[in-house]
Order: C-alpha cells, then sequence, then structure tokens
C-alpha cells in the first residue's frame, strides 16, 4: 500500500504556524509589560537585522516583518559583545548609544533587549522592546521577565529551524530521488475468498537507496518537502504502465492520498490507460480541507468506470464522514481488523458490521494482511469479497501471481 499523506496544494489558505503565534503573543505580552510601543524578534543574516517578528500597534510604517537594518546601525551587536547593556532606561546615559545615528532617527529613548540562541548555542538574532521616550522605571524585575519571553521565543525559534532543517533534508532526498526514478514498483494479487481466483493486484511502490527506507518514511519525506502530489502522481504513472500486463478480466489499484485525487489529474492517466480496469485507493491520514474538489475529482473518475476504494477501513484513518461523503465501490479492511479475526469476537464483530453496511450501500469488501488460512476462513464466512496477504502472495513481479489460490 502506498503510504497517504496530505497536506500539499491547498486553495485554502494555511494557518499560520503555532509556533509564529507564540511569537507573536510573547513580543505582545512583553511590550505590554514594559509599556513600550515596539516589540521585535529579529535574525541576524549576513550583516544584516532582519525583523522577522514585529508587534508595534499603530507604528507599523516604522518597522514591519520582512524589514531590516545593518547590524554596524543597531544596538545588537553591541549587546552581544558586552559593549551595551541588555536593560537601557535612558540611551543619553551611554555615550555609544548616542553616538549610534539610529537613536536619534528612530528616535531610541529606552531600550532592552536579550539574544536568542540557535541550538548549537550560537546567536540567532534579538528579543527586542524600545521606546522612543526614556524609562526611568526600568529594572532588573522588567530584564527578568523580558528574559522569560525571550526563553519562550527562543525554544519556538529553535524547534522552527530543527524544522527547516528537517524540510531541507526532505527536499533533496525527495528531488534527488525523483529525478533518478530510484524507486520500482511490486504487485499484491488481490483473489476472490469465495472460489480463489484472482481479481485484481494492488501496486506497491520500494525505493532504492544505500540504507533501506520504508515507503512511508520516504512518502513523509514528500510531504514536508512539499512534492507529495509529485511522488504520487510519479509512482501512479509507473504503475498504470503495467496494465497491459495483467490478465484479461484483472484490475489494477494505485493509491493516493486525497489531496492528491483533489487536484484532478489522475483522470487523463486513467482513461489513456483503461479506466474501466482501474481501482483508485484513497486513505486519509491526516484531514483534508479540499472535500469538494475531492468529490467532484472522485464522481469525475466513477464515471469513466474507476472504482473507488476507500482504505484502511477499521483502523481509525477512514472516518465514516469520508465513507458517506465519498460513497465508494470498495471499502479495504485494515489488517489491525484482519489480524486475528478467527479468535477475537470484536474484530469479527466489526467486520461483520462492516460488510453488512458496504452490503447496504451496494459496495464489496476487501480484506488486506491476511496471513493464516484460519483469517481467510472467517472472512469468507462472514461475507467479505476479496482478500490479499502473505498467505495467498507477497508483492512481487505480475507473472508471478497464481491464477487462483486454494486454502
Amino acid at each position: 500500500m502506498l503510504q497517504n499523506h496530505i497536506d500539499v496544494k491547498s486553495s485554502v489558505p494555511a494557518a499560520r504556524p503555532a509556533s509564529d503565534r507564540i511569537i507573536d503573543e510573547a513580543l505582545r505580552a512583553v511590550r505590554d509589560h514594559l509599556d513600550m510601543p515596539i516589540a521585535y524578534l529579529s535574525e541576524f543574516v549576513d550583516g544584516r537585522s532582519v525583523f522577522r517578528h514585529v508587534n508595534a500597534p499603530g507604528l507599523e510604517h516604522m518597522i514591519a516583518p520582512g524589514d531590516s537594518r545593518s547590524l554596524d546601525e543597531v544596538y545588537c551587536h553591541h549587546i552581544v559583545d558586552g559593549r551595551l547593556p541588555n536593560l537601557i532606561p535612558d540611551t543619553s546615559a551611554f555615550e555609544l548609544a548616542r553616538s549610534l545615528p539610529v537613536t536619534r532617527e528612530t528616535p531610541i529613548g529606552s531600550h532592552v533587549s536579550l539574544p536568542i540562541h540557535r541550538g548549537d548555542g550560537s546567536v540567532y538574532g534579538m528579543f527586542c522592546c524600545l521606546s522612543p521616550v526614556p524609562n526611568p522605571s526600568l529594572n532588573d524585575r522588567d530584564l527578568k521577565v523580558m528574559s522569560m519571553f525571550a526563553n519562550l521565543a527562543a525554544e519556538q525559534v529553535r524547534e522552527q529551524l530543527e524544522r527547516d532543517g528537517d524540510r531541507s533534508a526532505a527536499l533533496r532526498r525527495t528531488t534527488g530521488m525523483l529525478a533518478e526514478a530510484a524507486y520500482d514498483m511490486l504487485f499484491q494479487p488481490i483473489y476472490r475468498l469465495g472460489d480463489g481466483h484472482l481479481a485484481s493486484f494492488e501496486a506497491l511502490c520500494r525505493f532504492r537507496s544505500e540504507s533501506y527506507r520504508s515507503p512511508d518514511i520516504w512518502f513523509a519525506d514528500a510531504r514536508r518537502a512539499g512534492l507529495q502530489v509529485e511522488l504520487e502522481m510519479a509512482v501512479i504513472r509507473a504503475a498504470v504502465r503495467a496494465l497491459p500486463d495483467l490478465p484479461a478480466g484483472v484490475r489494477l489499484a494505485v493509491n493516493a492520498s486525497p489531496d492528491t485525487v483533489a487536484e484532478g489529474d489522475l483522470l487523463p492517466i486513467f482513461r489513456a490507460a483503461g479506466a474501466d480496469r482501474m481501482t483508485l485507493e484513497i486513505t486519509e491520514h491526516e484531514q483534508t480541507t479540499r472535500i469538494d474538489h475531492l468529490s467532484r475529482a472522485v464522481a469525475a473518475l466513477r464515471d469513466e468506470g474507476v472504482r473507488i476504494a476507500i482504505d484502511d477501513v477499521g483502523a481509525g484513518y477512514a472516518g465514516l464522514h469520508q465513507i458517506l461523503q465519498l460513497k465508494p465501490n470498495v471499502l479495504k479492511l485494515d489488517m489491525s481488523l484482519v489480524r486475528d479475526v478467527h479468535s477475537d469476537p470484536a474484530r469479527r464483530a466489526l467486520a461483520s458490521a462492516l460488510v453488512r453496511f458496504a452490503g447496504e450501500t451496494g459496495a464489496h469488501v476487501v480484506a488486506e494482511g491476511i496471513e493464516h488460512a484460519q483469517e481467510w476462513h472467517a472472512l469468507r464466512r462472514l461475507g467479505v469479497d476479496y482478500g490479499q496477504g502473505w498467505l495467498m502472495g507477497r508483492p512481487g513481479a505480475i507473472e508471478d501471481a497464481a491464477p487462483f489460490v486454494r486454502i
């Protein structure tokens, strides 16, 4: 089964990361506490102080996220190097502060600032508050409050830097793998439980790398890198090239996440390959925000003869809302539900309920992950239509599958 993941391309604006909201709230809180009109968090980039987060109501014309100034013009590196203190109630009391043009231009009458450090101890930037007028009431207790909020912001910065580093690494790995098409398609047979005849194959992707990385890790990388749709589409194109090699009457199932389906680009691929022999398995390990696009794409595929399957039913991923919304032709019971179904009354009861539901809606049921003959027989007695698993055949070449099996 292709590992399916969400959140690639969306017409809905992405919500701001929680780390950004926490930093913004920290700046607002410390600015209110110190009664200073401007608070910001900056990053040192190539000799400049870049304002990443700003809280300055009514003064947005003076300072905004993305603005920058040379480090030679501002207090930052003087504070880091100890030439100016972290707490400056009155800038006129310090000759170095008086000599800097920014003190007059802004103007800056009082200033409180603390360095923000990366995980390796290097300085990322500054957490700062300033006012155009002196504030002689500022004291060490205020600096301690400032330090508390600066530490909170620093934790968010370090977490974001780690995520960005993970994303950059994932992007390098995924783009390299896609450029080399470093993956192979295997095919696992699916049999009718009633008579053991071969009914279809599910296309499975395996990746080539020096150190083995399972498919779920590769697809997670693609999601982090923003390349989930590209990877899933490349794998599906590779899979459908095998359709002419399938025995007559045997279908091919491929996997895609809801957001990939919602893009609407699968229809021409399936149509060219032979849509009436294709099954599309959709799984949802995270919530999609594109349910309307998804529904329209699914309807167009179904009109061409593509069977729509909901994957991982019973695992908690494929929820009832998705099943009701998409009206699938096939429900695939997750292997966690199939395992020991012959000896577990709870699993058996749930599987039986899903079979009844499928019967009422005109859908078929496929059980995946069958490893023991007792599971096969129990599922057949429950009315499950099809099954796949190591008991009948492991993923491999199409020609290795038996035309029928007897269990």
